[in-house]
């Protein structure tokens, strides 16, 4: 007989400096840096009131930062100076750089406390270009 899986297992947290491109399930508390709003359109209320929000976020922790694309909802948790809680994260490619995603199966919220670490802004993950190369075995 498996054992219980209702049991809840308490999430690890990875550190920003641990991320690695094509991976996912990462749970991450983080810093908002900061946040811009990259594409905005739709209109509320309409038969499909539609709306599509990306904002491009610098989130951060004391081994790294790293750019966080908040769609929709997400983009009204991500505001500067707010701890954050990401759970089930997954690194994107986008132009060669790694930028962190939290898709539907994944959770954005606020955390309860404010985080005591000072974010290390000066290791951005964002900044490394990573080049794919097809190893021939």
């Amino acid at each position: 007989m498996a054992a219980d899986s209702s049991a809840r297992r308490q999430p690890t947290f990875t550190k920003v400096d641990q991320l690695r491109p094509g991976t996912h399930g990462h749970n991450l508390i983080v810093k908002v840096v900061d946040s811009k709003m990259v594409v905005q359109r739709g209109r509320d209320g309409g038969p499909q009131g539609r709306q599509m929000r990306i904002a491009e976020c610098l989130v951060g922790d004391e081994t790294g930062i790293i750019v966080f694309t908040a769609r929709n909802d997400q983009v009204d948790v991500m505001k500067p100076g707010t701890t954050v809680e990401l759970r089930n994260a997954k690194i994107d490619m986008f132009k060669g750089s790694m930028r962190l995603a939290v898709d539907k199966w994944g959770i954005v919220k606020a955390a309860e406390s404010p985080a005591e670490f000072a974010v290390k802004e000066d290791n951005n993950l964002s900044l490394i270009e990573f080049e794919l190369v097809t190893v021939v075995e």
